[in-house]
């Protein structure tokens, strides 16, 4: 069998017939290539037992023979095979003899590092400290000879021409269409074409021929939906289809062309990039001017800069949650924003909060996340398999049994990747996940990351550290203002800026703030090398499509989500032996304070006549008493939820944005705290009138008064709840609720009609209906007979309507109590609007 000798860049390979070769950029291949534009696993080659044969795995930048790009050829001596680039990428020239015989081995063995663990090259000489901000772009070093990134042939807008599936890839599978028949789609084994993926429903959809020779898809009741060009038919609808058009089925898409399907089967292997990204606030202020990059498969990117650079804004921008107003952000050739609906569930995002419940356990957390994100129609079997891989992957089954609480930082950053990586994203986001942790736990944070993106996944991570950026592909350096100072490999960044150390370039970014670095970024070699062909696109503004065209599928009903999250929630709270002690305690507590008024009295003691005056006395314990127990009632229950959204503000964000309904987790919160809340109420009132004289018959439940007095105490705690849900959904911080829990404490206090009266104050009482604790104290007052045990001590004949002893009264009194209840979930419906991504607002 004959050999093949390659030789690139002065090194040379002997290729045994006997076994294939891999080449790429993977330190355990074959033969290795130190090239940004040079995949992992490029390609491979191999003796078919006729002739050598080089074989393209699906590269993102692809393999060349004579200027064309090719998949698998025959090739033999005296060809020239180029890996990346048609003209100046790493160039292999095969001879069938050599004078050095070299057999092919790992590039590390032969005494170069893995790509990305090379050290960095030898730096200039430190500025001096009258340096000025340079007039021109430094000189690109002389000790790199990285030939420039070419994106044209890979990258989203980099050539015209390109397919609008997967770049210019060839697609996975074809399948041959039948016009007398028809072709279902689903995860099911008796589908006709099997996808092996949970995000995929087991009878998920179908194509099948019009009788004019059409084809059309139909969704079949999905979901997480079927997509025609990123945008979601109606479930159970139908879409014609045109030649040119893009069916989506999870992380699946297909094509027809002719009389045959052909299938891009997405891996994880899609290249990403930004374009002309600029983001104006009110005023005109732009906080990210012109942001362009473009990135290749299994890419590590790391973004860094001083505050204020718009780092955070970035992040938003590239994951859909807030839209850039100028500019595309590309998915593979997709557009992120127009597409949000489909390309969502193939996006991971970890904010810099955990998003995960602390109290949980890790394999709890998870499953609870699974549920939620995964079809309905997965079976619990199928999502524990997937949590096990996940664990495995990650090195957590050991810390599976554990709660996350009891987690060091870096292992609960790896809990939060964990439960991005349920979903298979291709593309992974981190915000600041080293933040907090010592060094070392940074350096397992960074090492996890380049895994994830060797393991076929771009990554790019946000962070303040600048440890670990050797083992990053690309460097994104922001500048004050939003704009890029410099894009390109991590080696090559202080070279380019002329310092030694990253405290120095920060320094100069505060010290020059009104330094045009953007103008000198773009006047670099470098820009030349890494970015211009993206940035050579002209930039557009975005234009959304229609709020309900772009509203996602929800993968669970509504019923399945809300029970779900009770569980879950319940779980949560029955973990914290804290809170349930308390919740216990403080209703014991507030109810035993009323039995220290007057204790010797009952509360009806209007047949009680002063025998000097002839008049009746008031009743002054009745209004106290009652008193006593609302504003129990009312701190308790607001207590209860007042912290409880802004605590999972960011889990709700995540979870918002890959289909949660808002309905059902207010309602989830709703159920929860309010059977909490009305329990703690019923406890108050048991307690602060059980040991009193109290009337012998109510007005609307005839002999069940006790009832009928604890029902206004129960309905205020669960109002004053929702009262509660209002503060959390709005503040910033979780440190604002307890101002605001005293404040609402205290007016419901001076509105209960206990201290002065309110009847008849013009402007005050009208005020006072917004207020919980007058309608409560009101119903119950009703029961009491306030009018004629505690009457206005100014005017006796003037009675409150809202005291009066009719069942009609009462009646009214617990109506508007309930009412108010409701306005307030209307109200907490409408400010958790402003925590979800902004792409998805109606």
């Amino acid at each position: 069998m004959p050999e093949l000798v390659l030789e690139s860049n002065g090194r040379t390979w002997t290729l045994d017939a006997s076994r294939p070769y891999t080449l790429g950029r993977d330190p355990q291949g074959d033969i290795v290539f130190d090239d940004a534009r040079v995949s992992w696993r490029h390609a491979t080659v191999s003796f078919d037992g006729r002739s050598w044969v080089i074989e393209d795995h699906s590269s993102t930048n692809g393999t060349f023979v004579q200027g064309r790009r090719i998949d698998r050829m025959e090739i033999g001596p005296g060809s020239a095979v180029y890996l990346g680039n048609a003209t100046d990428g790493p160039r292999l020239n095969l001879s069938g003899a050599a004078a050095v015989q070299q057999q092919a081995a790992p590039y590390a063995a032969q005494g170069a590092g893995a790509g990305w663990a090379q050290q960095a090259p030898a730096q200039q000489p430190a500025p001096q400290a009258d340096w000025q901000p340079p007039q021109q772009a430094a000189p690109f070093p002389q000790q790199q000879s990285v030939p420039p990134e070419q994106y044209a042939q890979k990258t989203p807008g980099g050539g015209a021409g390109v397919p609008p599936v997967h770049g210019d890839r060839s697609p996975t599978t074809f399948h041959q269409f039948s016009l007398d028949r028809v072709m279902r789609i689903g995860r099911a084994l008796e589908n006709d074409l099997v996808v092996s993926d949970l995000q995929v429903s087991r009878n998920h959809a179908e194509f099948h021929a019009t009788p004019d020779g059409r084809f059309e898809i139909r969704d079949l009741g999905s979901h997480n939906g079927t997509y025609v060009n990123g945008m979601p038919i109606a479930k159970g609808g139908t879409a014609l289809l045109g030649p040119n058009d893009i069916v989506g089925v999870g992380h699946s898409t297909f094509r027809i062309v002719g009389d045959r399907l052909e299938e891009f089967v997405d891996t994880g292997e899609v290249s990403f990039s930004a374009r002309h990204l600029t983001v104006t606030v009110d005023g005109g202020k732009q906080i990210l001017k012109d942001v362009s990059f473009g990135v290749p498969e299994k890419s590590l990117i790391a973004v860094i800069g001083p505050s204020g650079s718009g780092k955070s804004t970035l992040l938003k921008a590239l994951t859909g949650y807030r839209p850039a107003n100028q500019g595309e952000v590309l998915y593979d050739n997709r557009n992120l924003y127009k597409q949000f609906a489909e390309l969502r569930q193939r996006i991971g995002l970890v904010p810099q909060d955990d998003i995960l419940h602390k109290e949980l356990t890790v394999k709890k957390a998870l499953k609870y996340a699974a549920k939620l994100r995964f079809p309905a129609d997965t079976t619990a079997a199928e999502r524990d398999a997937r949590i096990d891989e996940v664990l495995r992957e990650l090195k957590l089954d050991i810390h599976k049994d554990k709660k996350v609480t009891s987690l060091s930082g870096g292992q609960r950053k790896r809990v939060s990747v964990a439960l991005e990586l349920l979903t298979k994203p291709s593309l992974i986001f981190l915000d600041e996940p080293t933040s907090g942790l010592d060094p070392g736990m940074d350096r397992d944070v960074m090492q996890l990351l380049r895994g994830l993106a060797d393991d076929g996944r771009t990554v790019l991570v946000v962070t303040h550290s600048v440890a670990e950026l050797a083992i990053c592909d690309k460097l994104l350096v922001m500048a004050p203002g939003g704009a890029v100072a410099y894009f390109g490999p991590p080696e090559e960044a202080l070279n380019f800026f002329g310092y030694d150390s990253w405290a120095d370039v920060f320094s100069a970014f505060e010290n020059y703030r009104d330094y045009d670095w953007a103008g000198r970024w773009k006047g670099s070699q470098h820009y030349q090398m890494y970015a211009a062909d993206i940035d050579a696109v002209a930039p557009q503004s975005v234009h959304m499509p229609p709020p309900q065209a772009i509203k996602p599928p929800k993968p669970q009903g509504w019923g399945s989500q809300l029970m779900t999250l009770i569980r879950r929630y319940v779980a949560v709270i029955a973990s914290d032996k804290g809170f349930l002690a308390l919740t216990v305690i403080l209703p014991a507590v507030l109810g035993a304070v009323s039995l220290l008024i007057d204790s010797d009295k009952g509360l009806l003691v209007n047949e009680a006549v002063n025998p000097r005056t002839g008049l009746h006395v008031p009743n002054g314990t009745a209004t106290t008493v009652l008193l006593i127990l609302a504003v129990g009632a009312c701190f308790a229950g607001a207590a209860n939820s007042v912290r409880e959204l802004i605590k999972e503000r960011v889990i709700y964000e995540r979870e918002r944005a890959t289909g949660l309904s808002r309905s059902a987790y207010l309602m989830s919160k709703v159920v929860v705290l309010g059977a909490v809340t009305v329990l703690q109420g019923l406890m108050v009132g048991l307690i602060g009138f059980s040991s009193r004289e109290i009337p012998g018959e109510g007005v609307v439940l005839g002999h069940s008064t006790l009832l009928e007095l604890c029902l206004p105490v129960m309905a205020l705690g669960f109002t004053s709840m929702m009262f509660g849900l209002v503060i959390s959904s709005l503040v910033k911080t979780a440190e604002k609720t307890m101002p605001l829990l005293v404040m609402f404490a205290i007016i419901q206090v001076v509105f209960t009609g206990c201290l002065f009266t309110l009847h008849g104050t013009p402007g005050v009482n009208e005020f006072s209906y917004l207020m919980p604790s007058r309608w409560a104290v009101a119903a119950a007052g009703a029961t009491l007979d306030f009018n004629n045990i505690a009457p206005n001590a100014d005017d006796p004949t003037s009675t409150d309507p809202l005291w009066n002893h009719t069942a009609g009264a009462w009646s009214l009194d617990m109506i508007a109590l309930i009412v108010l209840g409701v306005a307030c979930g209307f109200l907490v419906a409408r400010f958790l609007r402003r925590h979800e991504p902004e792409v998805m607002r109606k």
